[in-house]
Formats: structure tokens, sequence, C-alpha cells
């Protein structure tokens, strides 16, 4: 059997199941691999050995191996509560900070058999499409480690091109998988609103943020998020009305597994920026997304290049989406001095915001969800870069300047937040790389409830190009 850590989750779980390897020695496996890298990437704030171990030792002797992911190790993004583990929101205001309590997504993983080592950084409260927060330092790039990892979820994403996890459970408000991912070499899953009841993103702002999945593979990214929605008897427990479509036809890794089908897609040759900002695409990208075309127009997919139809002023009302997002952080008086430059701006921002305004753009956003899905409806699929930069060198964001940072976010991830506006499922494939061997990716943008049709596409482009073959050399061992 190869090593532990160049198995897919899938692969790795098949030997679990054949008793070829055990949680306890899967987690040992692990942890030794974050001790061993984690102070040269930065991708874990904390790492909790005895946790992991006597969570090993449990699922091992009194979990079903039948469990979705039996014996799987993982790590909790560090916004996300686990009881006894410290939740430090990237903040050096909460470093320390133990929960009594777990989040629901916790517990859905812990149910599902999974196994968590700690715990993976963050930009303060997930605000930053970049992970340098400083409370905890940068986040390295495991393939340059010069440069950045993205975010919100770049540790996340870190430790997996590092091979250290084979997947990741993330978060998603504005592209905070599919960024890191990309940066990463990584696929990354954003699902549509509602369908991860314990990460729906209908009680967030907008809708926006969602929980997905990180992994080196399509099939290990559908294994996760299974593993996340947490199925019952087959079926979804909604907590709301308010929920994705669902065709009920079965487990996502089932659509991943096969790959088949034959689909419509687009290929959108604007952003919802333009006209605003100057987005410029970089010549890494734009010969991702013909690289991904070419393919997909190979294999007998329809192709069809259009332009989205918007009104010019999407990013100033997603500017004050994000201002508002961070007005109910719960800080006040002389706290708020500890904060970030960039993190108490969005709090003051936001506060300063009156209700009618919020509700003036919340109302336009929501006509602007309502003619995306209406523009995209007659494709099974749309095509972008996910990124239009490559990934930024580590301190390239402004720290100081509020309102340059968000150009800056604006022009290296321009494909992204809109999606989360319009509640739709997005997946980011590792397609490519640079001359100097920087990932590049694609995205794909599906229908609502649209996963099984992006996982299948995913698939039958991974098993072309085989990017779950390429890793980082100085994490090879």
């Amino acid at each position: 059997m190869a090593e532990l850590h160049d198995l897919s989750a899938l692969d790795l779980w098949r030997a679990l199941q054949k008793g070829e390897t055990s949680p306890t020695d899967v987690t040992e496996h692990v942890i030794e691999r974050a001790e061993r890298h984690n102070a040269q990437l930065g991708a874990f704030v904390t790492v909790t050995p005895d946790a992991a171990r006597q969570r090993a030792a449990m699922v091992q002797s009194s979990v079903p191996r039948t469990s979705r992911l039996w014996g799987l190790p993982l790590a909790d993004k560090d916004l996300v509560n686990r009881a006894g583990v410290p939740t430090g929101f990237g903040s050096r205001l909460f470093q320390g900070v133990e929960p009594a309590a777990s989040d629901e997504l916790v517990e859905v993983l812990d149910a599902a058999g999974a196994v968590s080592i700690g715990k993976t950084a963050t930009p303060e409260f997930g605000l930053a499409g970049y992970t340098e927060p400083l409370a905890t330092g940068p986040v390295r790039n495991p393939w340059d480690l010069t440069r950045g990892v993205g975010g919100s979820s770049g540790g996340a994403a870190a430790a997996v091109a590092a091979r250290i996890l084979p997947f990741a459970p993330g978060s998603d408000g504005g592209g905070s998988i599919r960024i890191p991912a990309a940066a990463c070499g990584l696929v990354g899953i954003k699902p549509s609103r509602g369908l991860v009841p314990s990460a729906s993103g209908i009680t967030s702002l907008g809708g926006l943020s969602v929980g997905g999945a990180l992994a080196r593979t399509v099939t290990d990214a559908a294994l996760l998020l299974d593993g996340m929605i947490g199925r019952v008897n087959g079926r979804i427990e909604h907590h709301y009305t308010l929920r994705a479509p669902d065709d009920n036809d079965g487990d996502l890794l089932g659509a991943a597994v096969r790959g088949e089908g034959r689909y419509q897609l687009g290929v959108m040759t604007n952003t919802p920026f333009d006209g605003e900002l100057d987005i410029v695409v970089d010549a890494a990208a734009a010969a991702a997304v013909d690289e991904a075309t070419a393919r997909f127009a190979d294999m007998g997919h329809g192709i069809e290049e259009f332009e989205l139809a918007h009104d010019g002023r999407y990013a100033q009302r997603f500017l004050a989406l994000w201002h508002a997002s961070a007005a109910s952080l719960p800080i006040e008086g002389s706290r708020l001095e500890q904060l970030e430059p960039l993190t108490r701006h969005l709090v003051e921002r936001g506060r300063s915001m009156s209700a009618r305004d919020l509700t003036a753009v919340l109302g336009a956003l929501s006509e602007f969800e309502r003619s995306v899905i209406a523009q995209f409806s007659r494709f099974d699929a749309v095509l972008t870069p996910t990124l239009a930069l490559t990934p930024r060198p580590l301190g390239w964001f402004d720290a100081e300047d509020p309102e340059r940072n968000f150009r800056q976010q604006c022009e290296y991830e321009p494909y992204t937040s809109f999606v989360n506006v319009a509640g739709l499922p997005a997946i980011t494939l590792p397609l490519v790389q640079t001359e100097t061997g920087l990932p590049m990716g694609v995205q794909l943008i599906g229908r609502p409830g649209g996963e099984a049709t992006l996982f299948a596409l995913g698939t039958q482009l991974e098993r072309r190009v085989r990017w779950q073959d390429r890793r980082p050399g100085d994490f090879s061992r």
C-alpha cells in the first residue's frame, strides 16, 4: 500500500474498511505530519494530538465501521466551535477561548465517524479572501512558500495541498473555499444555499456563507460534502422550509464516481465588477479557461460564450453587504482598538449603515440573484476562471487602506462572490499549472441544486488531466 498521506480520502476509507490500516494508525500518521510541517506552513492554529488519539480510539472501538467518514482525519476551521478546543476566529481578541459546546457541523462530522486533529487557520473572523492574520501569522502556499493561500479557508487548503489531511471542511461566503482551493491546486466545492443543514447560509446576512469541502480529488470532495450533509435514511433533514432543490437521487459521491453525462456549458466572458473596477484577467487564468473549453468540447459537451448582463452597480452593493456582515461581531468599546485595521473599518462602516440603506442593498442583490439564475438557466453549468490572477505574494494585500484592500480582493477574485449572492453551487478544479509551477483553476457554476452535474463534469476532466498526481516537492515525504 502507498504511504497513507498519498492515498485519496476514498482510498483511505477503503483501506480502513478492509482493515489494512486503522483509525488510530491513520491519526498518528497525520499528527506526525502536522507537527513536522506546520511550522513551515502555518496551516494549523491548534493541533490536538491527545484529543485526536482519544477520538480515534473511540471511533475504532465504538463507531460503526460503515459510517460515512469512519476513521478519516480532518480539522475544523477556526471559525467553528468544538467543545474544549480554543476557537480564535483568527483574532487576537479570542486566542485561548474554549467554547463549552460544539457547533452543529462538528456534531454532524463526528456522527459520520471523522477524527478532528485540530483547527485550521483563517483571517480575522473570516472576513478576507487571504489568510494572513496578525493573531497567528500568515499561511504559506505549499507550492511556493513566498505566496499566500487565499482565504478564508486558507489553513484548510494548505493542510490538504501539503498532504497532511486528505480533505477538510471549509466555509464560503464570497469564495472562501474556492479561492484557497484554486490557489493551492485543489478541488473546492461550494454547495447551493440550503443544501447543508448545519451550514446552510440561510441564517447568514444575504444568505452568503455556506459550508463545503476542499480535497485533492472530485470524489473526495463529494465524499466529505455527503458527510457534512448528514443524510438520515437517505433523506436530508432540512431545518427550514427554504432549502436547495434536491432530486433525492442518492449520495453525491455516486455522481462523482460515475462521472457520466453530456452537458451544455456556458463560458462567461465578463465579470459583475466590469464597469466599476478595472478587472484584468491574467494570461494564465485565460489559458486555463481555454484549456477547459477545449477539453470539454472534445468530450462532446456543448459550448457557448456569453456575457452576464448587469446594471454596473454590483461592486458597491457587495461592498455594502461586506460592511454590514461585520456589524454584529460581539466586540464593543475599547476592544475595537484590538481589531486589525481592516476588520475595525468593516465593523464601523457596517454599524453606521441605516436599516433603510441595508434593506435597499439586500433587495437589489435579490434581484441580481434572480437575474443571474435566469441568465444561467439555459446552461447545465457555466465556466469561468476561479481567480483572475496567479496566487498573490504574501503581503500583497493592503492591510491599512480598506478601500484599496477591497479593490485588490476584487481584482484577484472577481468570479466568486456573485455566486454566493445568487446562492448557486460552484466547484473549482485545479486544471493547469503555470511555467513556475503555480496552480491555476477553473470554476464551474451550476444550477440551483446542481451539485451532481458539477461533480460529474469535474470527474470527467480529472480523468484526463490527473491533477491528483501533482504534489508540492517540499511536502512529498
